[in-house]
């Protein structure tokens, strides 16, 4: 019998497992389904590796590749091309300041020395000279560069015997031993001869034996010891043209690059005459009293109008050296001498015994002298900057006291050094009440800075010039600098 006699559907498996290439029948065998799926076989694991040398070669020859490659190095050195040219044109365009060359006297500070009030009361002057040797050092280390010693010379000398000096001072042994000890502590020593008669005798009518001329022996004496020049006053009756030249000839002879010797004119008239005659420049320092000369203590306001007419004063051709000259009450001592130490030029300071002793007081004059000496030497604003006088409005903080006085107070005092954009600003609060400052008077002006020095020496760190207060007779100098900006 045959194996798949049956009835219908005999030998159908619904559901059944076929092998591969089997099939299922369904009901009259039209569908068909695969009765055992295959498993897809794993994919083999690939590491990772560089391309080969033919590979890179192959990769990187394309068309592309070089297009990009040339844009970018194109695209570099344009930029490179753009940095270099954008910096040169900043420093075409941005200002810049040009530094002096300055003589030694434009860099030096003066010390005026008066021997009626360093000799001591004793008979003589001979301990004066010897306590002036000793203190050489120290007022070398203060920052002094150049001693002015007035009244060397009696006022009876004339210009005949200008080799003697007054036994006030010291006898000449004792002026020659104080010129070697001066050239040690590198101090520089010029003769104030305003109080000598430099024409010597004159006959019946007025005429000079000398024939109007400094006598050339004095000089030449003077200038062998070592002296680095001589000051004369514009009143005497040998200020001339004719003198100075005079002098020029003899300063040749002894000048060197290093150590060039000045003539310096005292000037105590408003105005004075020309000094040049063609190219040579016959005077080489002007000295200058901030204050005028008078018998009395200066009240406040007259020292206030004083300081203010020089301040609006303009520059002038030869180089300033400034002193306080007339008489200030003791309370605006400080004051002057920070503007002294900040005016353009050579401060000549006065002798002062607090400059030359030890003091243990918070308020120092030695300590104030120093500071601003030695911001000076670092300071290119304080050492040759421009100057700018500065219309502040000042705010007076008015009480009680002061309420009753009919006398507006003096106006704060302002001016700029600057050079560069390194800015110095001077306020002077000569009045008897404390002051702000209107900075909107100057709305260029950084209002940030930093305190370098202050006539009581007690303000210190970074201050605000729309909320800084000026105590009464005070003097301030102050670095300033644009916000978030260092200099």
């Amino acid at each position: 019998m045959p194996l798949n006699a049956g009835t219908t559907g005999y030998g159908s498996v619904t559901g059944s497992v076929a092998g591969p290439g089997l099939s299922a029948s369904g009901a009259g065998g039209s569908e068909s389904a695969p009765l055992l799926i295959r498993e897809p076989e794993p994919v083999p694991y690939q590491q990772w590796q560089p391309l080969t040398k033919e590979e890179l070669e192959l990769a990187a020859g394309g068309p592309h590749w070089r297009k990009a490659r040339c844009y970018l190095l194109l695209l570099f050195w344009l930029a490179w091309v753009a940095m270099i040219s954008g910096a040169i044109a900043i420093l075409i365009m941005s200002p810049r300041p040009v530094a002096m060359s300055l003589e030694w006297w434009q860099k030096t500070l003066f010390y005026r020395l008066q021997p009626d009030l360093l000799a001591e009361k004793q008979a003589g002057g001979s301990v004066g000279v010897n306590a002036l040797c000793e203190q050489l050092p120290s007022l070398r280390a203060l920052g002094i560069g150049a001693l002015i010693l007035e009244g060397l010379f009696d006022k009876k000398a004339s210009s005949l015997n200008l080799n003697v000096t007054g036994e006030r001072f010291g006898t000449l042994p004792q002026i020659q031993h104080l010129l070697i000890e001066s050239h040690r502590a590198d101090l520089k020593v010029v003769l104030d001869v305003c109080e000598v008669d430099l024409l010597g005798p004159r006959d019946a009518v007025g005429n000079s034996a000398a024939d109007n001329t400094f006598p050339q022996h004095a000089l030449r004496f003077w200038l062998e010891q070592g002296v680095a020049g001589f000051v004369i006053c514009d009143t005497d009756a040998a200020y001339s043209g004719r003198t100075l030249l005079e002098w020029k000839g003899v300063f040749k002879e002894f000048s060197s690059e290093e150590m060039k010797r000045i003539a310096v004119v005292k000037q105590t008239r408003d105005v004075l005459p020309p000094l040049n005659q063609g190219n040579v420049t016959l005077v080489d320092v002007v000295m200058r009293s901030i204050l005028p000369s008078s018998q009395y203590l200066l009240s406040t306001k007259e020292v206030a109008s004083a300081i203010e007419t020089r301040l609006q004063t303009s520059g002038e051709d030869i180089w300033p050296s400034w002193t306080v000259g007339g008489k200030a009450s003791l309370e605006l001592k400080e004051l002057l001498l920070v503007l002294l130490m900040t005016l353009p030029g050579s401060p000549a300071v006065q002798y002062d015994e607090d400059l030359t002793q030890a003091q243990d007081k918070e308020r120092s004059v030695a300590a104030l002298f120093s500071t601003l000496a030695a911001s000076r030497a670092r300071e290119e604003a304080l050492l040759f900057g421009s100057f700018t006088f500065l219309p502040f409005n000042s705010s007076t903080a008015s009480n009680s006291s002061s309420s009753n006085s009919t006398l507006p107070p003096p106006p704060i005092l302002a001016f700029l050094r600057s050079w560069g954009c390194v800015h110095f600003l001077v306020l002077l609060n000569v009045g008897p009440e404390p002051g702000g400052l209107d900075a909107a008077r100057a709305p260029s002006l950084p209002t940030a800075g930093v305190f370098v020095a202050n006539s009581r020496m007690d303000r210190v760190g970074s201050t605000s010039l729309d909320t800084l207060v000026l105590r009464p007779r005070e003097a301030a100098v102050i670095k300033l600098f644009e916000p978030g900006s260092y200099s």
